[in-house]
């Protein structure tokens, strides 16, 4: 029987994994805990707890564990397990600069070849999601909220390889974001300029949007960086 919490909540996936389940599959399942702050950096993963919650072995765990750790998410440490990544302040900076070039190219990309129809539903179902949570002063499903926001921004270019690579991105960067002791001060006031860039591709203002954008990345990389030279 599983006796951490998050290997307790993740018993709730092992139906979905079904008996022909993978190592990728398992992955997917850990990234998105990951993705909405669920698995926190530091946590310690047991395979004897994962494996009781998940129902699979130990080597498909392993190979999940791989997976994982290429994708920066999870790190290996001799000796005493796999453990939730930390991340330093070199990866916030790397990871704003491929955000920059993801996001603010994706909406280039769709400036240049033209949005097709209902494109935007995906940027507009987020902002809601975003806008009712805040309501309910759900401060961590604002975050998710926000997370499905920026994916939905990189769909805009219509390519399932750079929609690949943002749902890595957003994994790793949700790792960043404990650092905010507060997650209301941090993600609140990026609610109304979610709402401010879904209206300017609404009105096929894309340049400006992008302009937004960016300058919506610099400062959410400024406050990122504050945060970590407290820590």
């Amino acid at each position: 029987m599983a006796t951490n919490a998050w290997a307790q909540e993740l018993q709730a996936e092992r139906a979905a994994l079904g008996r022909a389940s993978t190592a990728g599959r398992v992955a997917d399942v850990l990234r998105s805990h990951i993705t909405e702050g669920r698995l926190q950096p530091g946590t310690r993963l047991s395979e004897e707890d994962l494996g009781a919650a998940l129902g699979v072995s130990r080597n498909t765990l392993r190979e999940a564990f791989r997976l994982l750790t290429h994708e920066r998410l999870l790190v290996h440490e001799f000796n005493r397990g796999v453990f939730v990544r930390q991340l330093s302040n070199d990866d916030v900076r790397d990871l704003y600069r491929f955000r920059r070039i993801l996001e603010c190219g994706a909406i280039r990309q769709a400036r240049e070849s033209g949005l097709a129809r209902g494109v935007l539903d995906g940027v507009r179902v987020a902002v809601e999601e975003g806008e009712a949570a805040a309501l309910d002063a759900r401060w961590v499903d604002v975050g998710t909220a926000n997370m499905h926001f920026h994916q939905a921004v990189v769909a805009l270019a219509g390519s399932p390889r750079i929609d690949q690579a943002m749902r890595h991105v957003l994994a790793e960067l949700r790792l960043v974001f404990h650092v905010m002791a507060a997650p209301q001060t941090f993600h609140q006031p990026y609610l109304a300029d979610n709402r401010r860039i879904l209206q300017l591709l609404e009105e096929g203002d894309l340049a400006v949007a992008e302009e937004s954008l960016s300058t919506y990345l610099d400062a959410a990389e400024a406050q990122l960086m504050a945060a970590y030279a407290h820590t």
